[in-house]
């Protein structure tokens, strides 16, 4: 636990996760409840199918833009607290955790209660399984596109390039 709270001061990435899992890593390494999933731990770590991350990391958005509503900036933050794409499943998760949607708040919920953080690990499922169908769905209408393209390829105009029958 020594070792691991050291390294969590100087953090390579997932700053935010590490700032916000600092005060409580005792009681996070201590809890006998919950387990990380892919879809929770990008939501943890802000690594993920959000337009932030795929624009500036990833290099797989042409913008940071949020694709389910008119925000300038997708990021796990936006997807938690602000995209009104995600409000049903955002007052499921208020309802149990509390309306402190930052991440330092929504840690200490989950390292605090068994109910906490199955409640988070739901809503992190269910929106991210979303987020990414609707980045799988860009992504084939993309390449279908690239794929309906013709090809326009120059036509050989030269007499003695073309092959004369024996």
């Amino acid at each position: 636990m020594v070792r691991w709270s050291l390294r969590l001061e100087t953090p390579r990435a997932g700053f935010a996760a590490a700032v916000a899992l600092q005060p409580v890593i005792a009681e996070w390494g201590g809890r006998q409840h919950g387990t990380l999933s892919f879809r929770l731990t990008q939501v943890l770590s802000g690594h993920g199918c959000f337009g932030k991350y795929l624009y500036s990391v990833a290099r797989r958005e042409s913008s940071p833009a949020c694709h389910h509503c008119d925000c300038s900036e997708d990021s796990a933050q936006h997807t938690l607290a602000v995209c009104p794409a995600w409000a049903t499943q955002r007052r499921a998760l208020t309802a149990v955790i509390g309306v402190d949607l930052s991440l330092p708040a929504v840690i200490r919920s989950m390292a605090g209660s068994d109910s906490c953080f199955t409640t988070v690990a739901t809503f992190c499922e269910e929106v991210i399984s979303q987020k990414e169908a609707a980045e799988k769905a860009r992504e084939d209408d993309l390449h279908s596109d690239l794929i309906r393209r013709p090809i326009r390829r120059r036509r050989i105009r030269c007499a003695h390039l073309r092959l004369m029958p024996p």
